[in-house]
């Protein structure tokens, strides 16, 4: 959890019933950017309808843009002069970002409590099915779906993650839905992943407003790669911090699953000064699915082989 910014974790797994898309590559050799065009083949959502709790809600998250972006904070530049870090930095950032969750379970309640933990990364193909629910308007929708397009295919080009964008058996779900459709999605999530604990499902309902986007991951039985992953993203969030949901959540989501108040220039910090993803945090997913890392590895095993992966990709870049 990034303070006031939103739920991380990566604990146990989410749909919903919207518009159909042909399957699209995000990842590859400069791929065609066919983020938009499958709003454009079906006939555009209805007009939201207003709905007052909603309408409070964006007028909150409007004035807290306001606030971070005039205390400069939520920069988009990627890190600069100003944020020098060495290997050492790097490879510790790593650790603590890779190698510990920020939450547990606790009969049926997330506690806030770091434990330490082991490599946890994708080993297959990531199906992304980008969805919305009715509050969210058409031109809302393509805007969206162009930001998740754009940034799962930086992803993909950074981890070596095949990413496509597809309805058919998706396992990765990134949810655009208001606070009464999150409220009422509970079916739906526990349809997707009928073993999801009851500590997901509970921070999934009821999500605070000052908790402003989650991530919630599943892992194949008995290893630590991914089976599936959900994002939500509230609709009712303005530019920037919809823009920087997306980056964070979709990152968390490849496996970089706490946070440290150390890690700078990264949006992996609860002080929120940076809004998108960062070159320190693109080497950290690089380093991440580095073939001399793997899922399970335990930290005392990767710690190591994470001071010589920063090493080697601040001299040269990575191999």
């Amino acid at each position: 959890m990034r303070g006031r910014w939103g739920f991380r974790f990566a604990l146990v797994a989410g749909t919903l019933s919207l518009a159909a898309c042909d399957d699209l590559p995000f990842g590859g050799p400069n791929p065609p950017d066919t983020s938009a065009r499958p709003e454009a083949r079906v006939a555009p959502p209805p007009d939201p309808v207003p709905d007052a709790q909603s309408e409070a809600l964006a007028l909150y998250y409007r004035r807290v843009q306001a606030d971070l972006l005039a205390q400069g904070l939520l920069r988009t530049d990627g890190g600069g002069p100003d944020t020098p870090f060495t290997d050492v930095q790097l490879a510790q950032n790593f650790v603590r970002i890779a190698l510990f969750e920020e939450y547990t379970d606790n009969g049926g309640v997330l506690r806030s409590q770091q434990r330490i933990n082991s490599i946890h990364r994708w080993d297959s193909p990531i199906r992304m099915n980008i969805r919305f629910g009715d509050s969210v308007g058409f031109e809302q929708r393509v805007t969206d779906r162009n930001a998740v397009a754009s940034f799962a295919r930086r992803l993909s080009g950074l981890t070596g993650v095949p990413i496509t964008q597809t309805t058919a058996n998706p396992n990765f779900h990134v949810l655009f839905l208001s606070e009464a459709e999150r409220r009422a999605f509970g079916p739906e999530l526990l349809a997707l992943e009928p073993n999801l604990s009851q500590a997901s499902v509970n921070a999934f309902l009821t999500l605070p407003r000052d908790q402003y986007c989650i991530v919630i991951g599943t892992f194949v039985p008995g290893t630590a790669t991914y089976r599936q992953a959900i994002v939500l993203i509230r609709a009712e969030h303005p530019d920037m911090m919809r823009l920087s949901c997306i980056h964070e959540e979709l990152a968390q989501g490849m496996g970089l699953a706490n946070d440290s108040p150390r890690a700078r220039p990264s949006i992996f910090n609860d002080d929120e000064e940076f809004g998108l993803l960062t070159s320190h945090d693109e080497l950290l997913l690089k380093m991440l699915y580095d073939d001399r890392l793997y899922p399970g590895m335990s930290a005392a095993e990767a710690a190591p082989i994470a001071r010589q992966l920063a090493r080697e990709y601040l001299e040269t870049g990575p191999v």
